[in-house]
């Protein structure tokens, strides 16, 4: 009976401090929002990156209450598709995020990525506080004036209002369907480019 009692105290004792770790992770972690197109390919990058713990996708900026993807990619609720990002402030920067958002898609073209045209798919950071709009802004200025880009960005900086968590079947799609189309012709090579401008940044798991 005792070492069945101790056995249940020293269980429970190991649960409760695997939850408050697991807790006080969660409070250090930050979060980061950007529209760059395809929530499929902006998720399946940030995916790759030290620091990140989570990217979820979803749609944000609308006037519609749980908007369905039919009726985001159709443009009937105003929403953007986005990547929400989970990260680790004291392994990756926000300026760090920032700077994988201007390098990992065309933020001069309006309204569009490649072949995916209208709002849903338009260049936006969402902020979560002012820290982080004074940090966007100031590196969105920074990289209109360095020369990456030839056109001007037409990136816009916004609040977040009106997120909502897509549906399920969108949520690491890349890793869940690599061999579909989409992710064959175009998030496969926007990873390989990726992996080989920013190889100092990714996990490593991420590095093969």
């Amino acid at each position: 009976m005792f070492k069945k009692l101790l056995f249940t105290g020293l269980f429970l004792s190991f649960t409760s401090l695997s939850f408050a770790q697991s807790d006080k992770m969660e409070k250090k972690l930050e979060t980061a929002t950007f529209g760059a197109g395809c929530f499929w390919c902006v998720e399946a990058v940030y995916e790759l990156v030290e620091g990140v713990k989570h990217v979820e996708s979803g749609y944000s900026g609308g006037h519609v209450e749980n908007p369905s993807y039919k009726e985001v990619v159709n443009g009937e609720t105003g929403h953007v598709e986005v990547a929400r990002v989970h990260y680790d402030p004291s392994v990756i920067s926000y300026e760090q995020l920032l700077e994988i958002h201007w390098h990992s898609h065309n933020p001069t073209t309006l309204n569009r990525q490649g072949n995916d045209v209208g709002e849903q798919y338009r260049s936006v950071i969402y902020y979560h506080n002012e820290k982080q709009k004074e940090i966007a802004e100031a590196s969105l200025k920074k990289t209109d004036q360095s020369g990456l880009w030839k056109d001007p960005i037409v990136t816009t900086i916004e609040p977040l209002k009106n997120y909502y968590v897509a549906e399920n079947y969108h949520q690491n799609y890349f890793e869940n369907n690599p061999n579909a189309g989409y992710c064959s012709y175009v998030i496969a090579p926007k990873i390989k480019k990726f992996k080989k401008e920013f190889k100092h940044l990714l996990k490593s798991s991420s590095s093969d």
